[in-house]
């Protein structure tokens, strides 16, 4: 099953997670972790336990990574979960934070809970990012409890 796993859009869905392209042809991706189980009841494919997973353009940390995949299978993926410890790092920005949850659907990826964004124009802290692929727009938001975006940027 997971020879599978590793030709279906879950190594797509981790390239989106920074890029701003919609579309990339799939290249090679590992993936490690401690564990790794497949449950067709529930249709998720998990991934726990110091989670790495390595590709050409970004590379992911996180204690879980999960894909909810719909009725045809590991193909369809509905969302992609990655928990605990997040880390997204690419070429350009390195940006953490509790969570993130990809919905290819909808181009969006969310990263929420203490997120720290930082590249070489400086650093941003959130509540929440939420970054439309599609668009290419990135959000940044206060965590709802009274929190406030902060900016730290270094001029050129």
């Amino acid at each position: 099953m997971m020879s599978s796993l590793r030709k279906s859009p879950l190594p797509l869905l981790l390239v989106l997670l920074l890029s701003a392209q919609p579309a990339c042809a799939q290249q090679q991706v590992e993936i490690t972790a401690d564990l790794f189980t497949v449950d067709e009841n529930t249709q998720e494919a998990v991934f726990t336990g110091n989670v790495v997973v390595v590709h050409p353009t970004v590379k992911v940390w996180a204690d879980k990574v999960v894909a909810i995949y719909g009725e045809a299978g590991p193909s369809d993926i509905e969302s992609f979960i990655a928990t605990g410890s997040v880390r997204l790092l690419t070429t350009e920005q390195d940006a953490t934070g509790d969570r993130a949850v990809f919905t290819p659907g909808d181009q969006l990826l969310r990263l929420t809970g203490n997120v720290l964004v930082t590249n070489s124009g400086g650093t941003i802290g959130a509540g929440e990012l939420v970054v439309n692929l599609e668009t290419n727009v990135s959000t940044f938001t206060n965590s709802g409890d009274g929190g406030r975006v902060t900016g730290v940027f270094t001029s050129q």
